[in-house]
């Protein structure tokens, strides 16, 4: 034995080998899925808040548009202004939640700018605290996280307000 302790996380395969949900684009099905198989917090007229499958954090939620659209430009104007009211309500929310110290906020724009998945827009709202980069990023290449993805989407979405922002 190498002395070296082992985080298994077979859920991550899928994203590193590159492989898609069947049944097409993981955002378009995600808010159609019943509710106890869905990492949906809030549904809105134009877009929804998800969390995101491989969080960078506890609570980091995906704001989409529920249209297939790949570019930021190419939203409408209501699908733009519903974006930035749900990015506004899910800081809000994470912040009466968990308390963050910070956020980071940020679309990336096709797969060489590091979109997962670039062919559906979504902007991503992840909550940061002091000193949540420690050594396991760094050094273990291992993120770990403190919170199951199924308490999490509960958490927020019963904090989140009824009118949907």
């Amino acid at each position: 034995m190498d002395g070296l302790e082992r985080l298994w996380t077979p859920h991550r395969m899928p994203y590193i080998t590159g492989e898609r949900a069947p049944g097409g684009c993981p955002l378009c099905l995600a808010p159609d899925l019943p509710e106890d198989e869905t990492l949906v917090v809030a549904r809105g007229e134009l877009v929804f808040a998800v969390l995101n499958l491989y969080p960078y954090n506890p609570g980091h939620v995906m704001i989409c548009p529920y249209r297939h659209v790949a570019d930021y430009t190419d939203l409408t104007e209501d699908e733009t202004v519903e974006t930035a009211v749900f990015t506004r309500t899910a800081m809000r929310v994470i912040r009466a939640v968990s308390r963050p110290h910070g956020f980071n906020l940020g679309m990336n724009q096709g797969a060489v700018a590091g979109a997962g998945i670039a062919e559906h827009l979504h902007q991503h709202v992840v909550p940061r605290w002091s000193g949540d980069g420690n050594f396991m990023p760094v050094i273990g290449q291992t993120k770990v996280l403190p919170q199951l993805l199924a308490e999490t989407r509960v958490m927020l979405a019963e904090a989140w307000p009824a009118s949907g922002h």
